[in-house]
This record gives structure tokens, sequence and C-alpha cells, in this order.
């Protein structure tokens, strides 16, 4: 396996973290947000998000990130958290995404939540089945809630207990 080792998200990557986010809003259907991310936005994410938030690098620069944050709010969500994965295109294949989401849900354990889910856009295969080799499994499947480039979109949504 190549790449190193997943870190702690900086704020140095906010700009690498912003542009992959934002390729990823504008290019694909894998999110259903058209709104895309300022840098401001991702240091307030990073800034609200410690010990919630890594980053992976390959060949030396940036490849990816993983964070997690609420799932829902109120006190009885408290212990479920959701979360979001990104690799740049160049970095697929490599086993970030898995060291990324070890990373992400150890220092969930850690915090004490219970359950970690996520919310895949049915356009996304490549998200279902990455999930499901990571433990995650198929809870829900919610037809047409997301709207995007004129197409009605399906969620799956899968989970983790931790």
């Amino acid at each position: 396996m190549t790449g190193g080792p997943v870190r702690a998200a900086t704020a140095a990557d906010a700009p690498a973290i912003r542009d992959l986010w934002n390729g990823m809003i504008r290019d694909t259907l894998a999110t259903f947000t058209t709104v895309e991310k300022t840098q401001a936005d991702i240091a307030a994410l990073l800034a609200a998000r410690p010990g919630a938030f890594f980053a992976a690098d390959h060949d030396g620069a940036f490849a990816g990130f993983v964070t997690f944050g609420a799932f829902r709010s109120g006190p009885g969500y408290a212990a479920t958290v959701e979360h979001t994965v990104m690799l740049a295109p160049r970095a697929q294949g490599l086993g970030l995404g898995r060291r990324l989401m070890q990373a992400a849900e150890a220092a969930a354990r850690g915090m004490g939540h219970h359950v970690m889910v996520a919310a895949i856009s049915g356009e996304n295969p490549n998200a279902t089945a990455f999930h499901a080799c990571a433990g995650f499994a198929e809870v829900g499947r919610m037809p047409q809630v997301g709207h995007k480039a004129g197409r009605w979109l399906d969620l799956i949504l899968m989970q983790k207990i931790l």
C-alpha cells in the first residue's frame, strides 16, 4: 500500500479539502448539494470538529479526507455521527479510504459514539461497495428524496455499530 499516513487535518489543508469537495459538488451526483464550499466554510468545519477531521497524503500531496459530526440534533442522537469521506481520483484503490475510515471510527469510538452513518447517493455505487467492505450495512433506501441536475435521486443509508 502506498501513500502517507492518515493525520489530523489542519487549516493548511482547507484549500485542498475545498477543491476536492467542490469538484464532487460540481461534477457528480454523489452529493445532492449544489452550493460550493468556501475556504471559510472548511476552516469553520475544521475548527468545529477537533479530533474528527482527518487527511491522507499520497506521493507527498493531499489525497483525501474524512470527517464526522452530528447525525441529527437532540440528545437522543448524541451517540450517532454521520461522516463524509472523499478521495482524489488519483488516490483511489490504494487503501487510503480504508485507513481514513479506520481513523474516523477509532476517533468516534474514543469520543463515546456508538453508531456511524453513511448517507450515500444512489448514483454512487462505488461508495456503497466501499462502505459494505468497511463493515457498514444498508439500513434504508429513500427513493427520490434528492434532486440535482434535473434528476430525482435516491438516498441509501448505511450504518456501522462501533
